[in-house]
Protein backbone atom coordinates (compact mmCIF):
# COMPACT_ATOMS: atom_id res chain seq x y z
CA UNK A 1 0.00 0.00 0.00
CA UNK A 2 2.70 2.52 1.16
CA UNK A 3 4.27 1.72 -2.84
CA UNK A 4 1.58 2.68 -4.73
CA UNK A 5 0.76 5.69 -2.19
CA UNK A 6 4.54 6.69 -3.14
CA UNK A 7 3.73 5.95 -7.09
CA UNK A 8 0.55 8.66 -6.18
CA UNK A 9 2.59 10.76 -4.68
CA UNK A 10 5.02 11.44 -7.48
CA UNK A 11 2.76 11.29 -10.23
CA UNK A 12 0.65 13.97 -8.72
CA UNK A 13 3.76 15.69 -7.87
CA UNK A 14 4.76 15.53 -11.74
CA UNK A 15 1.31 16.64 -13.03
CA UNK A 16 1.43 19.69 -10.52
CA UNK A 17 4.90 20.96 -12.02
CA UNK A 18 3.81 20.27 -15.68
CA UNK A 19 0.50 22.38 -15.02
CA UNK A 20 2.62 24.81 -13.13
CA UNK A 21 5.26 25.11 -15.51
CA UNK A 22 2.28 26.39 -18.15
CA UNK A 23 1.66 29.30 -16.42
CA UNK A 24 5.85 30.71 -15.88
CA UNK A 25 6.78 33.44 -18.45
CA UNK A 26 9.69 32.16 -21.15
CA UNK A 27 13.10 32.77 -19.58
CA UNK A 28 14.41 34.89 -22.44
CA UNK A 29 11.63 37.54 -21.78
CA UNK A 30 13.89 39.29 -19.19
CA UNK A 31 16.83 39.77 -21.37
CA UNK A 32 17.99 41.98 -23.48
CA UNK A 33 16.26 42.13 -26.69
CA UNK A 34 18.05 42.86 -30.11
CA UNK A 35 18.52 46.02 -31.06
CA UNK A 36 16.31 45.91 -34.07
CA UNK A 37 12.84 44.71 -31.57
CA UNK A 38 14.03 47.40 -29.13
CA UNK A 39 10.95 50.05 -28.86
CA UNK A 40 11.91 52.84 -30.78
CA UNK A 41 12.59 56.23 -29.06
CA UNK A 42 10.46 58.72 -30.95
CA UNK A 43 12.15 61.44 -29.45
CA UNK A 44 15.38 60.93 -30.82
CA UNK A 45 17.35 62.52 -33.63
CA UNK A 46 17.90 59.11 -35.40
CA UNK A 47 14.09 58.25 -35.35
CA UNK A 48 12.74 62.10 -37.12
CA UNK A 49 15.75 61.33 -39.41
CA UNK A 50 14.26 57.82 -40.84
CA UNK A 51 10.27 59.09 -40.69
CA UNK A 52 12.22 62.19 -43.25
CA UNK A 53 13.73 59.13 -45.01
CA UNK A 54 10.34 57.17 -45.35
CA UNK A 55 8.23 60.50 -46.90
CA UNK A 56 10.71 61.13 -49.47
CA UNK A 57 10.73 57.52 -50.22
CA UNK A 58 7.29 57.54 -50.92
CA UNK A 59 7.82 60.69 -52.85
CA UNK A 60 10.43 59.22 -55.18
CA UNK A 61 8.81 56.18 -55.13
CA UNK A 62 5.36 57.36 -56.63
CA UNK A 63 7.23 59.43 -59.24
CA UNK A 64 9.26 56.80 -60.57
CA UNK A 65 6.71 54.93 -61.47
CA UNK A 66 5.83 57.44 -64.57
CA UNK A 67 7.81 57.03 -67.13
CA UNK A 68 9.42 60.55 -69.14
CA UNK A 69 8.14 60.28 -72.97
CA UNK A 70 7.34 64.44 -73.08
CA UNK A 71 9.64 66.60 -70.99
CA UNK A 72 6.62 69.18 -71.57
CA UNK A 73 4.33 66.91 -69.38
CA UNK A 74 6.69 67.30 -66.11
CA UNK A 75 8.00 70.02 -63.70
CA UNK A 76 9.91 71.22 -60.83
CA UNK A 77 9.85 71.76 -57.15
CA UNK A 78 11.99 72.43 -54.30
CA UNK A 79 12.82 69.44 -52.21
CA UNK A 80 14.07 69.51 -48.49
CA UNK A 81 15.01 72.59 -46.66
CA UNK A 82 18.22 73.88 -45.82
CA UNK A 83 18.88 75.13 -42.18
CA UNK A 84 19.56 79.24 -43.06
CA UNK A 85 16.72 78.75 -45.74
CA UNK A 86 16.07 77.16 -49.41
CA UNK A 87 15.65 73.65 -50.84
CA UNK A 88 18.15 71.57 -50.49
CA UNK A 89 17.45 70.15 -54.26
CA UNK A 90 15.17 70.10 -56.79
CA UNK A 91 12.59 66.89 -58.01
CA UNK A 92 11.15 66.42 -61.44
CA UNK A 93 7.37 65.16 -61.33
CA UNK A 94 4.17 64.71 -63.41
CA UNK A 95 2.06 67.21 -64.27
CA UNK A 96 -0.98 64.74 -63.64
CA UNK A 97 0.16 63.61 -60.03
CA UNK A 98 0.21 67.70 -59.43
CA UNK A 99 -2.46 67.23 -57.12
CA UNK A 100 -1.14 64.35 -54.93
CA UNK A 101 2.63 65.08 -54.86
CA UNK A 102 2.61 68.82 -54.51
CA UNK A 103 1.01 68.41 -51.16
CA UNK A 104 3.44 66.04 -50.14
CA UNK A 105 6.62 67.40 -51.18
CA UNK A 106 5.08 70.66 -49.48
CA UNK A 107 4.93 68.47 -46.27
CA UNK A 108 8.14 66.93 -46.25
CA UNK A 109 9.74 70.04 -46.96
CA UNK A 110 8.07 71.69 -43.75
CA UNK A 111 8.86 68.57 -42.11
CA UNK A 112 12.38 69.00 -42.79
CA UNK A 113 12.48 72.43 -41.69
CA UNK A 114 11.20 71.73 -38.30
CA UNK A 115 13.21 68.69 -37.98
CA UNK A 116 16.34 71.80 -38.80
CA UNK A 117 15.24 74.25 -36.30
CA UNK A 118 14.48 71.02 -33.58
CA UNK A 119 17.86 69.79 -33.49
CA UNK A 120 19.48 72.83 -34.30
CA UNK A 121 21.05 71.82 -37.73
CA UNK A 122 23.22 73.72 -39.58
CA UNK A 123 24.03 74.11 -43.57
CA UNK A 124 25.96 75.69 -45.96
CA UNK A 125 23.94 78.60 -46.82
CA UNK A 126 24.89 78.48 -50.92
CA UNK A 127 21.63 78.79 -52.99
CA UNK A 128 20.52 75.84 -55.27
CA UNK A 129 20.04 77.11 -58.40
CA UNK A 130 16.25 76.37 -59.94
CA UNK A 131 16.19 73.81 -63.07
CA UNK A 132 16.62 75.32 -66.93
CA UNK A 133 14.38 72.56 -67.80
CA UNK A 134 13.69 68.96 -67.81
CA UNK A 135 14.81 66.03 -70.13
CA UNK A 136 13.54 62.81 -70.61
CA UNK A 137 15.84 59.94 -70.67
CA UNK A 138 15.22 56.23 -70.93
CA UNK A 139 12.44 56.89 -69.44
CA UNK A 140 13.24 59.05 -65.96
CA UNK A 141 12.80 62.81 -66.01
CA UNK A 142 16.43 64.64 -65.91
CA UNK A 143 16.42 68.19 -64.92
CA UNK A 144 18.80 70.19 -66.80
CA UNK A 145 20.68 73.16 -64.64
CA UNK A 146 22.78 75.79 -66.31
CA UNK A 147 25.90 75.59 -67.25
CA UNK A 148 28.45 78.60 -66.13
Amino acid sequence: MRKAHIQISVITLCLTLTLASCGTKNVTDNLPKDIAERPVDENSKKYDEVQLEKIKAIIVSEINKEKCTNADDWMAAPLGSKACGGPKSYIAYPKKLEAEILPEIEDYNKKESEFNTKYGITSDCSVIEEPQKIKCSNGKAELVYATK
